[in-house]
C-alpha cells in the first residue's frame, strides 16, 4: 500500500495506491491532522462488496484504466503508430514528493509512460494537477484525462456554465443521477457555450456557507469535462482537451493544469480561491505599480466610421468624464469600412487616417491617456490581399461556412505567424501603445489543439518583445476567458453587452471564477445596442463599477446630470480602486430573488463595499433585510450608502430608514445575522454601501 497528501491549509488531498497500481483519491475535504494514518484512511475509504457486483471495486484512479474492468469512462484512449487500440496498465514507477507530488507510472509492455503533477497553494488554496502521457514512438491520442478526482457522496447537484453570445456565465444546475453528464467544446475556442468551470455544492450549500467543491480546466481550446455516477454510487469528474484535438501522432501530450479547490464557506470560498490564483500567481502584469485605468473604447460611438476630428472630440470629452485610457477599436486598417473586409491586412488605413495614426495618438497623450487598439490577429477575411495571396493560409476547408465574413488563419503554421508578428510589431513599434484589445470573432471549422498552441505562441512572442503592452482576451465579449489564455493577458472582456441590467447577472456568475481586476464592464448608451433596453445613468454607471471600469457610449449624447453621475462615479471607483482591486467578491446570499447582490471585501477587513442590484419588482411591498459575510463579529462597522444622492429616492419612499438619513455604526455580528435594511427602490437600480471597521 502507497499513500501520499498534499495540504493547503484549507484543504487535505490523500491519494492511495494498491500494490504498484494508478492510486486513486481516498480523501478530499477539510484538512487532516498531520498525524492522521493515511494507511487507514485509505483502507477506510474502501467499499463493501455486495450481489451483482464483481469480487473486488476496480479502482476509480488518477486514470481510471479499461484493463482493470473499470466500469465507467477511461481516463484514457489511446491508439499505436498504425492505428491498434492500446489498453495500458500502468504500475507505480517512482514518486518526488516535495511541496509539490509528482507521481510516474510506466507500461512496459505497450511502450508507455504516463506522469501526474499535482502543486499546492497554501496562500490561494487552489491545488493544480497535470498528466503527461509520453510514448517510445509516436501514438495517435484521442483523451487524455488531467488527473481524475472523486464527486462527492454528499452532494445532490452540480453547478456548471453555458451561454451564448450577449448572454455569457449562465447557471446550469444539474442532479446527480446514475451515468454521465458529459460536456464538450468542440469550438476550437473556450468557447460562450461551455465555460471549462464546474462547482459541486453539497447539500445545502449556499453562497456563504456549506461545503462545495470546484474545478477549472485552463485551456483556450475545445474541453471535454465528464461527470459520472457509477452504478455502485462513485462518481468520477474527468477534464482534458476535446476528444480527437490531437490530430497527429506525437511521444508526448500533456493536458492543461486543472485548478481544483475545495471549500468549507460556500461557494464563495471557491469563488475567492479562484480569484486569488489568477490574480496573484497566473496573470503577470506589465506594469503591476500602476493604477487600473478608467477604460474608454470608441466602438459604440461610432463603429467603422472614423473620422478623426471627431474621435478626437470624443476622447476629450471621456477624458473630462475620468477615462485614463483610449482605446480604438475595428475599423482603422486596409479598407475596412464594414466586417466583409480587411482582416489580416494591418496596415493603416490611409483614407481615414492620411498622416497615420500619429496625430489621434499625440491627441490622446496630450489629454492624459494611454492608447490601446484593436486587432484580430488569427483570423482573415476572404476580401483581403493576404487571402488573395496565400488562400492555402486559411484554416479549413475551400467552401467552409464563413463567420462574421471571416475565416481563421492557421495558427500552426511558423509562417501565418510571422506575417502576423510582423504586421502587429510594425504598428507597435511605430507609436507609443500601451494595450492590444485582442479579438477572436468566430468559431473554428475544426477543432484543433495546434491552432489553440500557435496562438499561445504568438501572443508569448509579443509579449517578450513589447513587454509593457497590456493585451485584453475579447471573442466577440466572452468566447475566450480561461486561466490558460490569462496567463498571456491581463483583461478579458466579458460579454459584447453593455446592458447593465444582463451585466449585473453575468459579472454576478462570473465572480466563481474571475476577480475584479481582470474583468472589464463599461458604462453603455443609454438605450443598449445589442438589447434596446433604455437604463438610467446611475444604474449602468455602478455596474460598471463593480468591475475593471470604462465607457463605449458616444459621450456626445450625455446631458449634464448625466455628466455629473459619471464623473462622479468614476471619481469614486479611482478613489477605491487601490483596495478593490485586490479584494474578494463575495456573492451574498439574497432573501429577495429580484436583489443581485455582492460583497467586495478588503484582504485585510478594514473595509468592504456592497452592490445591491435590484434586477426585477419584488414579491413582497418593501426590501428584505441583507445579510452580509466574512465579517469580525465582535468588531464595529460604519456603514453609509454610498449613492443615496445620485439615486434620489422616488417619491413613493416616503419613510426615514436609518441608512437613507446618514451612517450607522454596528455590530459585524448583527450585519451578518439580521442584515442591512434598505430603501425603498425601483427595479433596475443600484444601492451601495461602503463599510469600515472602526
Amino acid at each position: 500500500m502507497k499513500t501520499w497528501r498534499l495540504d493547503c491549509g484549507r484543504q487535505t488531498l490523500v491519494l492511495g495506491a494498491r500494490g504498484d497500481r494508478l492510486p486513486e483519491v481516498v480523501y478530499w475535504g477539510a484538512p487532516l491532522p498531520q498525524g492522521e494514518n493515511l494507511d487507514t484512511v485509505h483502507a477506510a475509504h474502501a467499499l463493501d462488496v455486495t450481489g451483482g457486483m464483481l469480487d473486488a471495486n476496480p479502482d476509480l484512479s488518477i486514470c481510471p484504466e479499461a484493463s482493470r474492468t473499470f466500469p465507467g469512462q477511461p481516463g484514457l484512449i489511446v491508439r499505436d503508430t498504425d492505428g491498434t487500440p492500446l489498453l495500458p496498465k500502468f504500475c507505480f514507477t517512482k514518486a518526488e514528493n516535495g511541496s509539490d507530488l509528482t507521481l510516474t507510472f510506466d507500461d512496459e509492455a505497450n511502450g508507455l509512460t504516463l506522469v501526474t503533477h499535482f502543486a499546492s497553494d497554501p496562500e490561494t488554496h487552489i491545488i493544480i494537477c497535470e498528466t503527461t502521457l509520453r510514448a517510445t514512438r509516436p501514438v495517435h491520442l484521442h483523451w487524455l484525462a488531467a488527473p481524475v478526482l472523486p464527486g462527492p457522496q454528499q452532494s445532490d447537484e452540480m453547478i456548471d456554465v453555458s451561454g451564448r453570445w450577449c448572454g455569457e456565465f449562465q447557471i446550469n444546475r444539474t442532479a446527480w443521477s446514475s451515468g454521465m453528464r458529459f460536456r464538450e467544446n468542440r469550438t476550437g475556442r473556450t468557447g460562450h457555450e461551455h465555460f471549462p468551470g464546474l462547482i459541486v455544492p453539497c447539500t445545502g450549500a449556499t453562497n456563504t456557507q456549506g461545503e462545495a467543491y470546484a474545478f477549472h480546466y485552463g485551456w483556450s481550446g475545445g474541453h471535454k469535462m465528464i461527470a459520472e455516477e457509477l452504478p455502485d454510487g462513485r462518481r468520477q469528474i474527468q477534464w482534458g482537451h476535446a476528444a480527437g484535438m490531437e490530430t497527429a501522432p506525437a511521444n508526448e501530450f500533456k493536458t492543461a493544469p486543472l485548478y481544483i479547490t475545495y471549500s468549507g464557506t460556500g461557494l464563495n470560498g471557491c469563488a475567492t480561491a479562484f480569484q486569488r490564483h489568477l490574480r496573484d500567481r497566473i496573470v503577470t502584469w506589465p506594469k503591476p505599480d500602476t493604477p487600473r485605468p478608467v477604460h474608454y473604447n470608441c466602438w459604440e460611438a461610432v463603429y467603422f466610421d472614423h473620422k478623426l476630428p471627431i474621435l478626437k472630440d470624443i476622447a476629450s470629452r471621456a477624458a473630462n468624464l475620468g477615462a485614463e485610457r483610449f482605446v480604438l477599436d475595428d475599423g482603422w486598417f486596409g479598407r475596412r469600412d464594414d466586417d466583409t473586409t480587411s482582416l489580416s491586412d494591418w496596415e493603416v488605413d490611409p483614407r481615414k487616417y492620411p498622416d497615420g495614426l500619429g496625430p489621434l495618438i499625440d491627441h490622446v497623450h496630450a489629454e492624459g491617456m494611454t492608447f490601446g487598439i484593436w486587432f484580430e490577429p488569427e483570423m482573415i477575411n476572404p476580401e483581403s490581399n493576404l487571402h488573395r495571396a496565400h488562400p492555402d493560409w486559411a484554416l479549413g476547408s475551400e467552401d467552409q461556412t464563413l463567420g462574421r465574413q471571416q475565416k481563421a488563419l492557421n495558427m500552426a503554421m511558423p509562417e501565418v505567424r510571422d506575417f502576423i508578428y510582423d504586421r502587429m510589431a510594425a504598428i507597435l513599434s511605430a507609436h507609443e501603445i500601451d494595450y492590444i484589445k485582442w479579438d477572436h470573432n468566430r468559431v473554428l471549422p475544426v477543432p484543433d489543439a495546434a491552432q489553440t498552441r500557435g496562438s499561445y505562441a504568438l501572443i508569448d512572442r509579443l509579449r517578450a518583445d513589447f513587454p509593457n503592452v497590456e493585451i485584453e482576451s475579447c471573442a466577440s465579449g466572452g468566447g475566450r476567458i480561461d486561466f490558460g489564455i490569462l496567463q498571456r493577458t491581463q483583461r478579458v472582456w466579458l460579454s459584447d453587452s453593455n446592458d447593465a441590467l444582463e451585466r449585473l447577472k453575468m459579472q454576478h456568475n462570473a465572480a466563481l471564477f474571475l476577480p475584479l481586476a481582470v474583468t472589464g464592464s463599461h458604462v453603455g448608451p443609454r438605450k443598449c445596442h445589442t438589447s434596446g433596453r433604455t437604463l438610467g445613468i446611475s444604474f449602468r454607471a455602478w455596474v460598471a463599477a463593480q468591475r475593471h471600469m470604462g465607457f463605449e457610449m458616444d459621450p456626445r449624447e450625455l446631458d449634464e446630470r448625466e455628466e455629473s453621475v459619471l464623473r462622479e462615479v468614476t471619481s469614486w471607483w479611482k478613489h477605491n480602486r487601490d483596495w478593490m482591486i485586490p479584494a474578494d467578491i463575495l456573492r451574498l446570499d439574497s432573501a429577495d430573488p429580484a436583489v443581485i447582490a455582492e460583497q467586495q471585501s478588503a484582504r485585510d477587513g478594514s473595509k468592504f463595499v456592497v452592490f445591491a442590484g435590484k434586477a426585477a419588482t419584488s414579491a413582497q411591498i418593501v426590501p428584505r433585510p441583507l445579510r452580509l459575510t466574512g465579517l469580525d463579529a465582535d468588531a464595529r462597522y460604519r456603514v453609509t450608502l454610498v449613492n443615496r444622492d445620485n439615486i434620489a429616492p422616488p417619491a413613493l419612499s416616503r419613510s426615514t430608514p436609518a441608512l437613507k438619513e446618514g451612517p450607522i455604526e454596528v455590530s459585524g455580528a448583527w450585519l451578518m445575522t439580521q442584515g442591512v435594511t434598505l430603501p425603498w427602490s425601483f427595479p433596475e437600480t443600484m444601492w451601495v454601501l461602503q463599510g469600515e471597521q472602526l
